[in-house]
């Protein structure tokens, strides 16, 4: 029998150089595979936290924290998350400094997003097919929406990659609603987005909002509840105009002569001239998505995206990991992987088919 510390230094040597946790979650995947046990029809994606290993009376101010000395004092923990500071993942996830810093595991991100008190954690990122919820692939991530948005990316492509499987639909909550998100699955990769729209065109102060008007995509132009039409430009200009905003929207503006003689002025700009409508870049994205929210097929999927909160729920509740053991990005990735290889086994075992005895169907 081994010395308990050697699969502790295998684990920061030859484990990691090899990737062969990895290897280990994959193989489980393909053994799901051969049994049936994947329809991949629609795939549906989330994120839950797990507290890191870091304590908040030890923690220091996020602009007092420099990444240039603590590289010169840097444990395993520090020089792993100094490595992936340019990972979309990790230090490039956001450019916002957080409020506090870990000393002792920088990577883990300060969050109050269960609305109690707040910690460090980090984000576990499932990917599971909706028709038995075997884990296709697991990432490890900063506790930040950008960084879950991105986890599912990585997982979509990897999973094509690596196993051929492409689903038809994506299930996922309005984290993962943004314009450019639904536009990469329904532009790029062919995905129907069963997501509801994160937008925050809805006014609740009584006007008008974005959906009060109608959009004529032939015409490039918007009609107001009282038929009046709202353009970009309404004279030709000697130097052609892109009419692209710094925040990526097109402005479509009413005219000024309409909105004065308007009844319904008060009800929609009673503090502006006229009527002004952003329009995303990627409006035609969300219109695919608000256009599916509206089928049976959508109600299906929401309740299939249940399966992914239940393997969260497995995985704090049965399988205990609501904290992390290990510290760093690596230490993370390490666990999750696991974790999700555990609950594949535990997958497969339930719901293989049995096999009988060749004496008994001889």
């Amino acid at each position: 029998m081994p010395d308990h510390s050697s699969f502790s230094k295998n684990r920061h040597g030859r484990f990691r150089q090899s990737d062969i946790l990895r290897h280990l979650f994959e193989t489980v995947v393909e053994r799901c595979l051969v049994q049936g046990l994947v329809g991949a029809e629609g795939f549906a994606v989330d994120a839950s936290l797990i507290a890191a290993d870091a304590n908040k009376q030890r923690s220091v101010s996020g602009a007092e924290w420099s990444a240039q000395e603590a590289k010169e004092n840097a444990g395993r923990s520090v020089q792993e998350y100094l490595a992936v500071l340019d990972d979309a993942a990790f230090g490039a996830a956001s450019p916002v400094t957080p409020k506090f810093v870990s000393p002792s595991d920088p990577a883990a991100q300060w969050t109050g997003a269960h609305k109690g008190h707040a910690f460090f954690a980090y984000a576990t990122n499932y990917l599971i097919d909706t028709d038995h919820g075997v884990i296709l692939d697991v990432e490890a991530t900063r506790a930040i929406r950008q960084a879950e948005v991105g986890a599912s990316r990585t997982m979509i492509d990897r999973t094509e990659n690596r196993f051929g499987l492409k689903p038809g639909y994506l299930v996922a909550d309005s984290a993962y609603g943004s314009a450019d998100n639904l536009a990469w699955l329904v532009k790029e990769k062919e995905i129907a987005p069963h997501i509801p729209v994160f937008d925050k065109s809805n006014r609740t102060d009584g006007t008008f909002s974005r959906a009060d008007f109608n959009w004529d995509g032939e015409a490039d132009r918007y009609i107001c509840p009282a038929g009046k039409e709202l353009v970009q430009f309404r004279r030709t200009y000697a130097t052609p105009r892109s009419g692209i905003t710094s925040e990526g929207t097109r402005l479509y503006r009413a005219s000024k002569k309409d909105c004065d003689a308007c009844e319904l002025k008060q009800r929609c700009c009673p503090n502006a001239v006229a009527r002004k409508v952003p329009r995303d870049l990627n409006e035609d994205a969300r219109d695919v998505a608000r256009a599916i929210a509206g089928t049976p097929d959508y109600e299906r999927s929401r309740h299939r995206r249940k399966k992914v909160e239940m393997l969260f729920a497995h995985l704090k509740r049965i399988l205990r990991m609501a904290r992390l053991r290990l510290r760093g990005p690596c230490g993370a990735r390490d666990e999750f992987l696991l974790a999700a290889t555990a609950q594949n086994l535990r997958r497969l075992a339930k719901l293989r088919p049995s096999r009988l005895p060749a004496a008994m169907t001889a």
